[in-house]
């Protein structure tokens, strides 16, 4: 195997879907592919590996980006539902996913698909970041 035709089989990987693309080859399986490429070459005739290094480096930094972009769904999620945790007790208005107009007091929150939903008196159920008003239900008290 040349490294040709591993950058070939690397930018084939590249130019599939998002959700396959260098995704779907760990930094494992590269590794392989990097020290199978070293233990089939000619001593006398060596191959350049520096190509394959640079990729080995791309690879590193697309799982650090994913890793990163992981981490930070995960920090606005938990934002999110912090902001819907301090609803709770209040009266709000918004508009569901149906884009009907909702009102109730939040008695409770859920996740969801990744996202925080009110759980209102009225029974109905409002994604917090559908919300339009927020009202205290004493604000004398």
């Amino acid at each position: 195997m040349s490294a040709g035709a591993i950058s070939g089989a690397i930018s084939n990987q590249a130019d599939s879907s998002s959700a396959g693309g260098l995704g779907s080859i760990s930094s494992d399986e590269f590794i392989n592919v990097l020290l199978t490429e070293l233990s089939n070459q000619d001593p006398f005739e060596p191959q350049d590996t520096s190509a394959l290094l640079e990729q080995l480096s791309t690879l590193r930094n697309i799982e650090s980006q994913l890793s990163l972009q992981e981490q930070i769904e995960g920090l606005v999620l938990q934002n999110s539902v912090s902001s819907a945790a301090n609803l709770i007790g209040k009266e709000v208005d918004g508009l569901d996913e149906a884009n009907e107009r909702v009102t109730g007091v939040v008695t409770s929150i859920r996740v969801q698909e990744g996202k925080a939903i009110l759980e209102l008196s009225s029974g109905r159920a409002l994604p917090v970041d559908r919300v339009s008003a927020i009202r205290l239900l004493n604000p004398a008290a």
